[in-house]
């Protein structure tokens, strides 16, 4: 008996040892008190010896340098030394224990006895200080492994936990809107469904056995004993008399007789105050005829009822009420019973419009201000932004990657720039301050920026063009904007090439077709508000001698000698070769904000800052086709895509409406358009959204910009 007790306690303090040795501690770590909750009751009168003995093997010390490298298969509750629990560490502050074990006995806090100098020699010669943190529910120094380390830096990224879930994978909605014919699962019933219930047998056999024993009666059917009772009309004739068919007939069509209108406030004999006509109003009642008065009488007031006197119209308006019932025809109004569902417009599904862009693929950051404009050129490979810190950049489209930078036009914003549409150039237009800059960004094949700078020095303005443009200005009473060319210095290698400087500030650019011609808005500047410059001969003019309203755009048609005009309620299209007023289109919008042409040059689109985008067919009217409300705040820009029927719109509430816009070659049919995507991802600051957007030239692409100072592609 004693040995087997001997040994039992043997192999408990040796069990208590390996646990203890799964843990290592930078010092030596007493396991008597860990161990003591363990040991095993032996009877103090005769095993003395083996209690010793015991006491010895508790008491030794095991003594290992503290390392983070624990096996694998140690679970997370096993490794915390202290069974304090989940409570604030600030409470042991000034103890010297950091709380109490399971037995009620106080945990010491581990012994921190390094200086500055310490902690110094440690950051540099330990190579696991960078990933050593400070454990205060244990008080040890904690070596984060690999995979801790990785959970970081995902959680730091803002992705999930674990590399396994992919957030973006494709959603199947099993359960669609759409009617199906057969059932979603066909799984035949169970066996037990055909048979009666057993359990409803024996509650149907109990409830006849106790209506048999008597302790279950039937409910009495109430009696209605409030019943009125029942009378006869003594003068009705017995025989019953059967209605002719005249008779029936009759009744089938009685329309009854229209109620007569209810006096009111006006009619009273104490009306409101605001009821009594005055002295002109009464006037002018008695001057007008019979049929355009509101009113048959002139409202009066009396003091009390009996003080009224009589209604002198009484009878005739008696004999004009029995004339109506006896000479005007009555007729019944037949109720249009419509079907609701056909009063909605059957449109194509958009998953059959595609393709139009879905998602967000790329992001283009750099600018340090907001974004006002963006344009693509006619290859798609460049993308030009410009913004209120005064910096243009050229960015790659596939990679997002900033070319380069154009910082020599100063501080001012850039309120739009454009691409010339000639593939053969490499030119970029800018709008800034009252200039108009004509840059070279020297990017992308090198052939055609050179041939670009060539070209450009052989457009020399002649003795005689300069005379032409005196005389244009004298007649039009308009200061013609005069060119500089930059030849030398650092703006030119910057790229810039010309510069058209204005009396105002510019705020819209555009090119034409061909990319010779250039439109820009010169707002405040009186009836010089349109220019037009021509590149070649280094040319400007001014098309209108009068301007009616604050221009807001300008824009050429495609194919047409056409100029389309915008102020904030109308859109004027001028015919330049006749030089006269073709058409004038009514946005019906407070104030417009942009502009846009198909590219088969018969419809238009026009945004507005009251949330509206106008569909223009020009061959139908002059009035919108369609106006869509899909924006919650302004609308900044409006786009067509060159080659896909696609439109878009971008507005401050950070939405990029994408819609399919389908025109036909069938002129009597109407255009399709659909909303297919609401695109979001940019952020509102300053109660400002999108401010520009372009479709990309050959792809299914969008880019816009915004005021959180981002380019976005969505694809």
């Amino acid at each position: 008996m004693k040995a087997k007790k001997r040994q039992f306690l043997e192999e408990n303090t040796s069990l208590s040892l390996n646990q203890e040795s799964l843990f290592p501690s930078k010092g030596k770590l007493d396991v008597d008190d860990e161990d003591s909750s363990d040991e095993s009751v032996v009877e103090s009168s005769d095993e003395e010896v083996l209690e010793k003995e015991t006491e010895a093997k508790s008491a030794q010390t095991i003594e290992k340098p503290y390392s983070s490298d624990v096996d694998d298969d140690v679970s997370d509750d096993e490794d915390l030394r202290n069974t304090v629990g989940n409570i604030p560490m600030e409470w042991y502050e000034n103890f010297p224990h950091i709380g109490y074990d399971l037995d009620g006995r106080t945990i010491s806090k581990p012994i921190r006895n390094q200086d500055e100098l310490d902690k110094f020699l440690d950051k540099m010669e330990n190579k696991n200080y960078w990933r050593t943190v400070h454990d205060k529910q244990t008080g040890r120094d904690h070596v984060l492994t690999s995979e801790e380390l990785q959970l970081i830096q995902r959680l730091k990224k803002g992705s999930f936990y674990t590399s396994g879930i992919d957030p973006h994978e494709p959603y199947v909605d099993f359960f669609t809107h759409e009617k199906m014919i057969h059932p979603v699962t066909n799984i035949p019933e169970h066996k037990r469904s055909f048979t009666p219930s057993i359990i409803e047998k024996r509650k149907v056999g109990k409830l006849v056995h106790a209506i048999k024993m008597g302790w279950l009666k039937p409910r009495k059917p109430k009696t209605d004993e409030s019943e009125e009772p029942k009378f006869y009309d003594l003068w009705e004739e017995t025989e019953s008399k059967t209605p002719t068919n005249s008779e029936l007939a009759r009744q089938k069509m009685a329309i009854p007789a229209p109620k007569t209108q209810l006096p009111g406030h006006e009619a009273s004999y104490n009306p409101p105050p605001e009821y009594l006509p005055s002295q002109e109003e009464i006037d002018k009642w008695k001057e007008d005829d019979e049929d355009e008065r509101k009113l048959d009488f002139i409202p009066e007031k009396f003091d009390s009822l009996r003080q009224v006197p009589q209604y002198p119209t009484f009878i005739q308006e008696r004999f004009s009420r029995c004339l109506d019932l006896y000479l005007c025809p009555r007729q019944r109004k037949m109720k249009v019973m419509v079907n609701p569902e056909e009063l909605i417009p059957n449109l194509p599904k958009p998953k059959d419009l595609q393709p139009f862009p879905t998602f967000q693929a790329l992001c283009y950051k750099g600018h340090k201000a907001m974004v006002r404009t963006i344009s693509v050129d006619s290859t798609g490979q460049w993308l030009a932004s410009g913004s209120d810190d005064g910096i243009i950049r050229v960015w790659e489209v596939a990679t997002s990657r900033c070319l380069r930078e154009i910082t020599t036009l100063g501080d001012q914003p850039v309120k739009c720039v454009s691409w010339c549409p000639n593939k053969s150039v490499c030119l970029l237009a800018v709008a800034l301050e009252n200039k108009i800059v004509i840059i070279n960004p020297s990017i992308g094949d090198k052939l055609i920026y050179s041939a670009t700078d060539s070209l450009l020095q052989s457009f020399q303005p002649l003795a005689d063009e300069e005379t032409t443009n005196k005389q244009e200005s004298e007649k039009s009473n308009a200061v013609i904007p005069p060119w500089k060319t930059v030849e030398t210095g650092l703006p030119y290698q910057d790229g810039q090439r010309l510069v058209i400087t204005h009396p105002k500030d510019v705020s819209k650019v555009t090119w034409h077709a061909k990319g010779d011609y250039l439109a820009c808005v010169v707002p405040g500047n009186g009836h010089a508000q349109v220019f037009l410059h021509q590149l070649t001969k280094q040319r400007s003019q001014t098309p209108f001698t009068k301007c009616k309203g604050a221009v807001q755009s300008v824009l050429f048609h495609p194919t047409r000698p056409f100029l389309f005009v915008a102020t904030q309620q109308y859109v004027r299209v001028y015919n330049l070769v006749k030089q006269q007023l073709t058409k004038k289109l009514m946005a019906n919008s407070k104030w417009i904000s942009s502009l846009a042409i198909h590219p088969g040059g018969d419809n238009l689109l026009v945004g507005s800052y009251d949330c509206r985008l106008s569909w223009f067919d020009m061959d139908l009217s002059t009035k919108p086709y369609k106006t869509m409300r899909y924006h919650k705040r302004a609308i900044r820009s409006c786009c067509y895509h060159p080659k896909y029927p696609l439109f878009a719109s971008g507005g401050d509430d950070g939405n990029v409406v994408v819609s399919h816009g389908m025109v036909y070659s069938d002129l009597m049919q109407n255009p399709l358009i659909v909303p297919v995507k609401v695109l979001k991802g940019h952020k509102v600051e300053r109660n400002l959204g999108v401010l520009d957007c372009c479709f990309h030239p050959h792809q299914p692409w969008i880019f816009s910009s915004a005021a959180d100072k981002t380019i976005r592609l969505f694809t």
